[in-house]
């Protein structure tokens, strides 16, 4: 035993995007260039929803939150990631592994029961226009965002408290660009398999169950648009829906595929590439994709840039 304990692993090296040394300036530059839009454009959708009081409203709280969760996201993943593209040095010890997968845990599991509340709001606008404000209440938006953090803070605590069970001793090299799940199961000395097993029960509850709630409230909402017969009324039911529902389809489809689908060790650079999905692209993407397809989130910032530029 105490000459097991003396080999155990405390550090393990980020491999990282295995590139050319041609492409790592041009991917420095442009990983760099996302990181920032992602930050300016998430933060300043929340300074706008923050600002104009016409935004206090359960719909822009909801996006305020999302914007909110996808910068953690990225600054989570991206800084480290940015900063092992030129060092030698691609150590982070335990520690910092399991600070790092609990942050983005976290994240990632509020974003998918944000999600979930804001296809909720959009069923109880479209579906109950005249109850909306009865059903939609400041005070049920505020208890729907502490529930979505506090689930994803208990599903953290969930998988971080199994990852406690799993020892290193073999391998310490890490073929991601950050400490995901997955990889550290993959170079585990300990059998991971019931860690394995308590990711499909609880990612997969989770995915599901959210995936459940949109499904069903999208479900109603076309009954009732197709109900009204009215061209105006289907064009501005998608113009209010079709960016949430293209945000979900981004975001779930990832997801799944690393979370729920069966585990494979030769998928490391298709694991890769799909991570780089969901922490770098669909962050960066969702203030654009709200913002453009949002009437009052344009105008909001057209105001702010007539005041202040």
């Amino acid at each position: 035993m105490g000459k097991e304990n003396t080999t155990l692993l405390r550090e393990f090296v980020l491999t990282g995007l295995i590139l050319a040394p041609r492409w790592k300036i041009p991917l420095f530059l442009v990983f760099l260039v996302v990181y920032f839009l992602t930050v300016v454009g998430n933060l300043g959708l929340i300074a706008l929803v923050r600002r104009d009081p016409h935004l206090h409203v359960p719909m822009y709280l909801f996006l305020g939150s999302l914007a909110f969760v996808d910068t953690s996201i990225s600054s989570i993943v991206i800084p480290k990631m940015l900063v092992n593209f030129f060092t030698k040095n691609k150590i982070i010890s335990l520690s910092e592994c399991m600070v790092q997968f609990f942050s983005f845990n976290i994240s990632a599991t509020t974003e998918c029961f944000l999600l979930a509340a804001m296809a909720y709001d959009r069923y109880a606008a479209i579906c109950n226009p005249l109850l909306y404000p009865v059903i939609m209440t400041n005070q049920l938006c505020i208890r729907l965002l502490a529930l979505s953090f506090i689930s994803g803070l208990l599903h953290a605590l969930i998988h971080e408290g199994f990852l406690f069970r799993l020892t290193f001793c073999n391998s310490n090299i890490i073929h991601h660009f950050y400490c995901d799940i997955i990889s550290l199961f993959k170079i585990s000395c300990t059998d991971p398999y019931l860690n394995y097993l308590i990711v499909f029960i609880f990612s997969g509850s989770i995915q599901v169950f959210t995936i459940a709630i949109i499904l069903v409230s999208y479900t109603f909402v076309l009954f009732a648009v197709l109900r009204k017969r009215s061209l105006k009324s289907i064009r501005k039911t998608f113009s209010t829906c079709g960016a949430h529902l293209l945000s979900v389809s981004l975001y779930y489809g990832p997801l799944l595929f690393m979370y729920v689908h069966p585990a494979s060790p030769q998928i490391d650079d298709q694991d890769m590439l799909v991570s780089l999905f969901y922490t770098v692209i669909i962050p960066v993407l969702n203030p654009i994709i709200y913002s453009l397809r949002n009437k009052q989130v344009t105008d909001s910032l057209r105001k702010f840039l007539k005041r202040y530029i």
